[in-house]
C-alpha cells in the first residue's frame, strides 16, 4: 500500500511494476541486470481518488497519461532496482499530492495608470528609434 496523504491510500492491485535493462553506460552490468523501474498507475479507474483530483492528475502527468487512463512513471537512475522502485513510488505520490491541491483563481485586474503610461512612453522612444533609420540625404 502506498501512503499519499492522510486521506489518499493506494492499494497494491492499482499498481504494477516492469523490469527492463537501463539504458545508457554501466560496463557488462547493465547488460544483464533489469534495474529500470516502469510504474504503472490505474488512475482512472482509483478508487481513492475524487473527479476533480484526477483531472487535475491528467494535467499534470501530461505524456505520462495514457489514452486508457493510467500513470506511467519510468525511473533508471540508479544501479539498484529497489532504489528505482523506491523513486518511482516516491514520484508518483508527490503527482499526485500536487494533484489535490486545488489552484486558485486567478482574480483580474486593470493596468494602472502607471503602467500605462509607461508603455505608452516605451512605445515613443521606439518609433523615435525607427524614425531615424530614414534614408540619408545625398545632399550631404
Amino acid at each position: 500500500m502506498l501512503y499519499v496523504t492522510d486521506q489518499i491510500e493506494i492499494e497494491e492491485w492499482e499498481l504494477s511494476e516492469q523490469f527492463t535493462r537501463s539504458q545508457g553506460p554501466g560496463g557488462q552490468n547493465v547488460n544483464k541486470v533489469e534495474t529500470a523501474v516502469e510504474l504503472r498507475f490505474e488512475a482512472a479507474r482509483s478508487p481513492g481518488l475524487t473527479d476533480q483530483v484526477k483531472r487535475r492528475l491528467q494535467r499534470l502527468a501530461g505524456r505520462r497519461w495514457t489514452s486508457d487512463g493510467a500513470v506511467l512513471i519510468v525511473v533508471q537512475e540508479t544501479r539498484s532496482q529497489a532504489r528505482n522502485r523506491e523513486i518511482a513510488r516516491d514520484r508518483l505520490a508527490e503527482l499526485i499530492r500536487k494533484a489535490t491541491v486545488a489552484p486558485k483563481r486567478r482574480i483580474a485586474t486593470r493596468p494602472t495608470l502607471g503602467s500605462k503610461k509607461r508603455r505608452l512612453k516605451a512605445k515613443t522612444v521606439r518609433g523615435e528609434v525607427k524614425a531615424l533609420r530614414g534614408k540619408v540625404d545625398s545632399n550631404e
